[in-house]
């Protein structure tokens, strides 16, 4: 049975999303504020989140800044549920990392429906990145890593970020503040198309992985 956590600080709303998954077969976990939210995810480790933007205190926004900050939730799929329909409210979520965005009101079939998108490709994510693993991929060299249009340094952020560093380690190895990392971490994240760090590392450790490269050849 896949944990959904819903933060949601409106009681019908929050009703409402309670019984649509339940009558599908999920297990629902409920917050009512931001701060709470981050609290069970962190502790109940959820298969997806839906959380609305607009809450008092700690907003939608702030929520998934830390849970992306934090290793052990940072691949947590995560939707945003909003009454704003406004572009630059969708684009600012999606650069955050959320992984959907939907106005509400919502339907059932449409929140199911993404539900079930982002469940499966959680789990395709994860199955490659398992598969990747099993190349034993060469972390001696950044080469491969420039070759897809990285400058340098943040070819060595995403070597360390697919050895499962977090921006605070990366920064101590490297000797550079977290909020760097945190900024090569973006460009990384615009550059090569991809939305979380999870992707990123799939994508790298594909690369690192690749027979020219394990054998020394030039990639």
């Amino acid at each position: 049975m896949k944990k959904i956590l819903v933060i949601e600080d409106e009681p019908q709303t929050r009703e409402n999303l309670l019984t649509i998954l339940q009558m599908e077969g999920f297990e629902p976990l409920i917050a009512s504020d931001g701060r709470e939210g981050v609290d069970m995810a962190r502790r109940h480790r959820p298969d997806l989140i839906l959380c609305d933007v607009m809450m008092p205190g700690m907003d939608g926004y702030a929520v998934l800044e830390a849970l992306r900050a934090n290793e052990e939730t940072v691949s947590i799929p995560f939707i945003f549920l909003t009454a704003k329909g406004d572009r630059k409210d969708l684009r600012a979520g999606m650069d955050l990392g959320a992984d959907d965005y939907l106005t509400k009101p919502v339907t059932a079939a449409e929140l199911l429906g993404s539900i079930e998108t982002r469940l499966q490709r959680h789990k395709e994510k994860e199955h490659a990145a398992q598969q990747k693993v099993e190349f034993k991929p060469n972390f001696d060299s950044t080469a491969p890593l420039e070759a897809l249009g990285l400058t340098p340094r943040e070819a060595e952020v995403l070597l360390w970020v697919a050895q499962g560093k977090s921006n605070a380690e990366i920064g101590t190895i490297l000797g550079m503040s977290e909020k760097t990392v945190k900024i090569h971490v973006g460009h990384i994240f615009e550059k090569l198309g991809l939305d979380n760090r999870n992707a990123a590392t799939v994508r790298a450790i594909e690369v690192l992985s690749s027979p020219s490269v394990r054998g020394g050849g030039k990639y």
